[in-house]
């Protein structure tokens, strides 16, 4: 393709008027991922540690001495750390459709601003971008309030903004309205019915 197709157009305008996600919704969402990913990672090691137990007791290998990382120094703990960080997040984010956990219980969800849907690897890029965001000191994080539309390093990255989930709803699924008591499609079928049992007149067949 030789010219440029502005094909993420559409979804902006798909988007255009969703309410964006507060600060403190976020960063309790944020904080109750992070306590879920290190039990992600704690029931982790102890089946990883149960599966090796057993393996070394039908190998006849003796008693297993545990799970031990290479060097075991704090680089290597703290490399283990964002890995399970990284895999909660983008895991989480990517089966939930833009809902982790806690954006779930916060009421808040992760959209992409140019796809329909999240992939796994826009999900891990966007797990990513914490560390990115923690690097500059958590400055990532603050750019919330600077950003016109609350983005922060890690959504700039990933091509995302996260929004209120009740207004990302109503936006693209809105609930049909009601007339009279009536669903649209039932006000179409009774009009239809109304239409096929009004009388004949001559007047009509002129």
């Amino acid at each position: 393709m030789k010219e440029f197709r502005a094909h993420e157009t559409a979804r902006l305008h798909q988007l255009d008027g969703v309410e964006l996600a507060d600060f403190l919704q976020r960063a309790l969402a944020f904080a109750l991922d992070a306590l879920l990913s290190f039990l992600f990672m704690f029931v982790l090691l102890i089946l990883a540690a149960v599966a090796m137990t057993g393996w070394y007791a039908l190998r006849g290998w003796g008693k297993f001495g545990g799970i031990h990382l290479k060097g075991d120094t704090e680089a290597d703990k703290l490399l283990l750390e964002l890995l399970m960080l990284v895999l909660y997040f983008g895991l989480s984010t990517w089966l939930g459709k833009g809902r982790t956990p806690g954006k779930r219980i916060f009421g808040i969800r992760v959209v992409s601003i140019v796809h329909q849907h999240l992939s796994l690897w826009h999900s891990v890029e966007r797990s990513l971008g914490y560390a990115a965001a923690a690097l500059e000191f958590g400055f990532g994080f603050l750019q919330f309030f600077i950003h016109p539309y609350r983005r922060t390093v890690q959504d700039r990255i990933a091509e995302t903004i996260v929004v209120k989930e009740k207004s990302y709803q109503q936006k693209l699924h809105p609930t049909p309205t009601v007339v009279d008591g009536l669903a649209p499609d039932e006000v179409s079928a009774s009009e239809t019915e109304t239409v096929a049992q009004a009388p004949f007149s001559p007047v009509d067949a002129r």
